[in-house]
This record gives structure tokens, C-alpha cells and sequence, in this order.
């Protein structure tokens, strides 16, 4: 999967001190053997200090417990993103619809020109379309990998206000097109379909592009997306190219229980 950033944690040691001198003294209060002035601050830390050192799995355990309850709610907002995020996602003005327009299974993939992930993930999506009748595909222009990106992505939406009946076609040739994707390589793998440059120059004239762009990188942030392809079918967020039999078993789940893990 192509990254585009990457988060880093670093749990700091003198703040987990602090937490758990905090428990030590809140323990030794409970148990009524001493009062807050009775103990002071470094005498909590010296009882803290030699207990993590007798039994140092305490410290594995506990980032483990934090490690999983960060999940868990980074799992809950991006339910709750989706929910909140699911008319711009599924039904926004500014996308690109394949497969079945009214299909009633919906594969969303946020994608960029210059991805060699989405290139090679393309043949699982056509595949998809041609197998699946219900399937309503729907592409996010998500430029991520530099100026090249935006300007391919640029085109993109000039070439769905102009032309959108021939997007799937300008789509296949820029993406499978050898090299950098950019202004030239795209205006004439759009121009290749028969679209005038003028017309296509016209429209990237006005602000739809920025537009789109604004409303995708809003969602893709909400949803906590860190590169492309990234997909959403139902319910879940599936980042990178997992390849045909995991999407095709989703979209199956997505059919047989509205879910896509059943």
C-alpha cells in the first residue's frame, strides 16, 4: 500500500510513572496504611520503581491494554465516521460511478494516478464489475503522492463534468499508462478518447476540482485513511491492496447480511 504518512506513539516513561504512582498511593489510601501526607512524591516513586522492576511484565501488560482500547475507539469513530460521512461517501455529486449505478452493494476506492498498488489493484476491480451485475462501484479522486497527482486528478474531474460517459475509459489508460502520471500524460490519454483540449482546459478553469478534492480528503481524514488504494464496502475501512478474494468476500458478506464480515 502507498503510504503517505505515517503516525508514530511513543509512550513516555516518566508519564507512566506518574499513573502509576498515582495508583500506588490511591492503593496505600484505600487500604488505610497512609495518608497523602503521610507519603510523599518520592517515596511513591521509589515503591513504584522497585515493584515495576521486580515484576517488569506489569509495563508490557499495560501498554498492551492501552494498545488494544486505542483500537477499539479508533474503530468506534471510524464506524461512526462512515455513518456520519455516508451521503458525500456513497452518494456525492463530485464522484465516479462504474458497475451498476443502482447496484445494491457499493465498493468505494480511494485511489491516486501514480499508485502502483491501484494499477495493479485495477484488473480486481474490472473483475469485480464484470462478475458482480449488483455491484455499484464508486472511484474518489484522492491525489496524494505529490504535484503530478493532483494535476492527473485535475484532469480526471474536468474529463467527468465534460465527458462522463467516457471516465471509464480515460480512467483505464491513465492508470495502466507507463510512467509519471501529470498534466500531459493526462490530457492526452483524456484527449486519446476523443474530448477536445479545449473543453477539457475549459473546466479546469473553474474551482470543481478543488472542490472534490476538499470534500474527499475531508472524508478520507475522518475515516482515517493512510494511503491508497483504501476501500469501503459496508461497514468496514479496508486499506491497501488486499487483492480480488478478500473484496469479493466482502461484497458476498455485504449481500448475504449487510455486513461485511458476517
Amino acid at each position: 500500500m502507498t503510504q503517505y504518512f505515517v503516525f508514530s506513539r511513543r509512550i513516555c516513561p516518566p508519564a507512566l510513572l506518574r499513573v502509576l504512582s498515582a495508583c500506588a498511593l490511591a492503593m496505600s489510601l484505600v487500604a488505610g496504611t497512609a495518608t497523602a501526607q503521610d507519603i510523599d512524591r518520592s517515596e511513591i516513586e521509589k515503591i513504584v520503581r522497585e515493584y515495576l522492576i521486580q515484576n517488569p511484565e506489569v509495563i508490557a501488560e499495560a501498554l498492551t491494554e492501552l494498545d488494544r482500547r486505542e483500537k477499539e475507539a479508533a474503530e468506534a469513530a471510524r464506524l461512526q465516521a462512515l455513518t456520519d460521512s455516508a451521503d458525500i461517501l456513497f452518494n456525492s455529486t463530485r464522484q465516479v460511478v462504474l458497475g451498476n449505478p443502482e447496484g445494491s452493494v457499493t465498493l468505494v476506492e480511494f485511489f491516486d494516478y501514480n499508485c502502483g498498488y491501484c494499477k495493479r489493484a485495477y484488473g480486481d476491480m474490472v473483475r469485480l464489475i464484470e462478475e458482480e451485475p449488483d455491484l455499484k462501484v464508486v472511484l474518489k479522486e484522492f491525489p496524494v503522492l505529490g504535484q503530478g497527482s493532483i494535476e492527473a486528478a485535475q484532469v480526471a474531474v474536468a474529463v467527468n463534468s465534460v465527458a462522463p460517459e467516457k471516465y471509464g475509459e480515460f480512467h483505464e489508460a491513465l492508470l495502466l499508462r507507463r510512467g509519471q502520471a501529470n498534466l500531459a500524460s493526462a490530457l492526452a490519454a483524456a484527449t486519446g478518447t476523443g474530448i477536445p483540449e479545449e473543453d477539457l482546459k475549459k473546466a479546469m478553469e473553474t474551482d470543481e476540482a478543488g472542490a472534490t478534492f476538499e470534500e474527499v480528503y475531508t472524508i478520507a481524514n475522518r475515516l482515517g485513511l493512510t494511503g491508497t488504494p483504501s476501500y469501503v464496502v459496508g461497514n468496514e475501512v479496508v486499506q491497501g491492496a488486499v487483492g480480488y478474494d478478500q473484496l469479493r468476500a466482502k461484497i458476498d458478506a455485504v449481500k448475504n447480511c449487510g455486513e461485511a464480515s458476517c
